[in-house]
């Protein structure tokens, strides 16, 4: 017991440096991102490296808010998984950053130096070097503390029981949020992942949408799916990640489906940072045409499902069943705990 306390005490500093550099970083990308004057002067103004720089500044304040939510539950039950969850979460917040910053490395070199040049530029390029150095420090921190953690096994406690847990202090939300809609929550992590992806594209779009002055409807509903696709795919990876959600076994064919959907999402991410790069192999001269656009990211994505699928489908079965073991295990034990009364 003294062990895990003395782990936790460690993780947590570990954690909250972690989010320090989150800070800093997403500080300066959302400068880069929405002040006009700076994104012009910006090394990674373009794609592919903006469509990096577009993700992570959505992915890495969405972490940070489940990691410090967690802290804010540290000394509930659970405290073994609790840590073990939040240094992963911290882990990927940090990995995105790092991707991230990497990004923007190569942008600069790539770039030519007068492009480089000028009193933004150099002071992105400045931000960029120190938020390099934070992420490493943190980096380094973080395989150092995973290392003391051993191995994770079934995990009985997750994100959303921590939820729970908060929202039972809060009087308003006391008889409205329990272990009932936990429950409703876990059987249905899909659906949740997909209605919060699309609510937050179509936020994000109608943004886009707005401030570029878009008519043309087919580019509306386009960026609206390549966002949505986007944000389910960081869902359901982030989640596979640290454990936010423990979700009950599923059906081999579910597993499939899901994973060939999210294999089509990052297909259609990829294909879009890349599109200059990949129309002159299927099509002839510059791309600017938006059904064109379409078709070619949408349909990277249609066709990396289908052949995910037909791969896994011919994969044994029990060589896809590691997630199902380790939350299939968890949610049997994250269950209402009248359900237990009886068996004590």
């Amino acid at each position: 017991m003294e062990h895990v306390k003395e782990n936790g005490r460690a993780s947590s500093a570990v954690v909250l440096a972690s989010l320090g550099a989150a800070g800093v970083f997403e500080a300066l990308t959302v400068l880069e991102t929405q002040d006009k004057s700076v994104r012009a002067a910006s090394p990674w103004q373009d794609d592919p490296y903006d469509v990096m720089v577009s993700l992570a500044q959505f992915a890495v304040p969405v972490l940070a808010l489940v990691i410090a939510s967690r802290l804010l539950a540290w000394r509930a039950p659970g405290g073994a998984d609790r840590v073990r969850q939040t240094v992963r979460a911290a882990g990927a917040m940090v990995t995105l950053a790092g991707l991230t910053v990497v990004c923007e490395w190569v942008a600069v070199v790539a770039r030519t130096p007068a492009s480089s040049s000028g009193t933004w530029a150099s002071v992105l390029i400045g931000g960029l070097v120190v938020t390099s150095v934070l992420t490493v420090a943190v980096a380094v921190l973080l395989v150092r503390g995973h290392r003391g953690h051993g191995p994770a096994g079934p995990w009985r406690h997750d994100w959303l029981g921590d939820a729970v847990f908060l929202c039972r202090r809060i009087p308003v939300l006391r008889r409205r949020v329990g272990p009932d809609a936990a429950l409703w929550v876990r059987r249905r992590a899909m659906t949740v992942f997909v209605t919060l992806s699309t609510l937050a594209a179509a936020a994000l779009t109608s943004a886009q949408a707005i401030g570029e002055g878009w008519t043309d409807p087919l580019l509306t509903g386009w960026f609206l799916v390549v966002a949505a696709t986007s944000n389910l795919a960081f869902c359901v990876i982030s989640n596979a990640v640290a454990g936010f959600i423990a979700r009950p076994a599923r059906t081999r064919p579910r597993r499939i489906t899901e994973a060939s959907a999210v294999a089509g999402c990052v297909a259609i991410s990829v294909s879009t940072a890349f599109r200059d790069a990949l129309w002159p192999v299927f099509g002839t001269g510059t791309l600017t045409s938006v059904p064109a656009l379409a078709a070619l990211t949408l349909g990277a994505g249609l066709v990396t499902s289908l052949v995910t699928a037909a791969l896994l489908l011919a994969w044994s079965p029990y060589d896809f069943s590691g997630s199902r073991r380790r939350f299939g295990g968890a949610a049997t034990h994250l269950r209402r705990p009248d359900k237990h009364r009886g068996k004590a």
